[in-house]
């Protein structure tokens, strides 16, 4: 499973981006499966990672916002793994223990025992051209080279030290800015021949924000990646791997690049919680996409399928392999969302709409004074993704959508009393339109 951290589902050729900048993945997608609308259900660094790793929501989990460390006696999908006679391995970014830039001990490593070289957060460990990870032993390993080639290395270490078969986790930090740079960084030369009419989507045309002069260092980033992939992919061939290995490719979260007040993610928005997630090996070989709105949660469930172990029933997605067999119906679908620290927001995203909703008082930043969740919401944006793509419109409070968002307002009602056992109020938008 490779996880990128911050990447625009609309950064791939498969998602009918023009840029040609994952032939890579492209081809992936072409002889496997692409999942159209693959949904974040937390689009924040540590609360996506342990949903991920158990098949919950960020609240079940407990790590509703970043700097939470995830249950050692939560399940994860290393333990899942481990348990049907995996090897399991773990590389780059971690951000499940909040030891920062301290390695992490054990216990805290979510069952990856026979592999590990990764730090908790690798943004506070590493540079994008140098830095050091942790081995299992707590020792420093450090590189000095761009980043994504590093992780790509350490990442085929682990392929030669983990024995048949085996479930290894490549984490990568990029396309994530650098925090203490302020900045995206593209290895040298990258983003120079992507400065040129790089190709804006809808979401960020005519907005402020940072993506007139990021863009091209992003997309730079982007290419990296997939060319790193292509290596990746090229070694499992040489060992004999390739076709007896499904790859999964996916983000935690997408970016908005400051278009949505202040924020490159932490937004029931389309830039920050659709995501790509490609599918390509045993169980995916068809090349049978997948139309219908999923949730990332669908994902744990998927990789333990193709692996023929038993899904938990705790678990909250579906398996995607009935789906892309064509055994079950491919339409509709529907994602609920949780947003913290920038609100205590919730969301429902279906094929046509986005409705979400936020806390009108409480804080979701981290610190004593934080809120999970909230006995009150007031309707906060209403989107038409069938007319309005680029979630360029706000429709919430309009009259002439009330029957649709009361609709919506009872489903994500649902939603939330059956993942968080809550009831709370919903409050109707009310903008004074006569």
């Amino acid at each position: 499973m490779v996880l990128t951290d911050q990447q625009r589902w609309d950064t791939l050729g498969a998602y009918r981006n023009p840029m040609d900048l994952t032939p890579t993945l492209d081809e992936l997608a072409r002889e496997g499966t692409l999942v159209e609308q693959a949904i974040s259900p937390q689009p924040l660094c540590g609360p996506f990672r342990a949903a991920l790793q158990t098949g919950k929501y960020a609240t079940e989990t407990g790590v509703w916002q970043s700097a939470i460390p995830l249950g050692e006696d939560e399940e994860t999908l290393a333990d899942l793994f481990s348990s049907a006679g995996y090897d399991v391995g773990y590389v780059g970014n971690w951000h499940l223990a909040s030891t920062f830039d301290d390695p992490v001990p054990p216990e805290q490593r979510g069952g990856y025992d026979d592999f590990w070289l990764a730090a908790d957060v690798p943004e506070f460990t590493t540079r994008p051209h140098e830095g050091q990870l942790f081995d299992a032993n707590g020792n420093v390993v450090s590189y000095e080279d761009y980043r994504v080639d590093a992780f790509t290395d350490f990442a085929i270490e682990g392929i030669e030290e983990l024995s048949e078969p085996f479930f290894l986790v490549v984490g990568y930090v990029e396309p994530h800015d650098q925090n203490d740079m302020w900045t995206f960084v593209a290895p040298d030369g990258y983003a120079d021949r992507r400065s040129k009419n790089p190709y804006v989507p809808d979401d960020l045309t005519d907005r402020p924000g940072e993506w007139h002069q990021e863009l091209p260092d992003y997309y730079g980033i982007v290419e990296r990646i997939d060319e790193q992939i292509d290596y990746l992919l090229g070694e499992l061939s040489e060992r004999g791997l390739r076709d007896r290995t499904l790859l999964a490719y996916t983000s935690d979260h997408g970016c908005h690049f400051r278009t949505r007040p202040g924020e490159h993610k932490r937004t029931p928005h389309e830039s920050a919680v659709r995501v790509p997630l490609v599918l390509s090996g045993p169980g995916f070989t068809d090349g049978h996409d997948v139309q219908s709105v999923r949730s990332l949660l669908d994902l744990p469930p998927t990789l333990l399928d193709v692996a023929g172990i038993d899904i938990p029933d705790y678990m909250r997605g579906d398996s995607l392999v009935p789906v892309a067999r064509g055994g079950t119906a491919d339409d509709g679908g529907e994602a609920f969302v949780q947003v913290s620290e920038s609100q205590v927001g919730r969301a429902l995203r279906t094929d046509r709409w986005k409705y979400a909703v936020a806390a009108p008082s409480m804080t979701g930043w981290r610190g004593g004074n934080a809120d999970q969740s909230s006995d009150t919401y007031v309707e906060r944006y209403l989107y038409d993704l069938w007319k309005d793509p680029g979630e360029t419109v706000n429709l919430a409070g309009r009259p002439d959508y009330r029957d649709a968002a009361d609709e919506l307002r009872e489903r994500l009602l649902e939603y939330i009393a059956d993942v968080e056992d809550e009831q709370p109020t919903i409050k109707p938008l009310d903008r004074g339109f006569p």
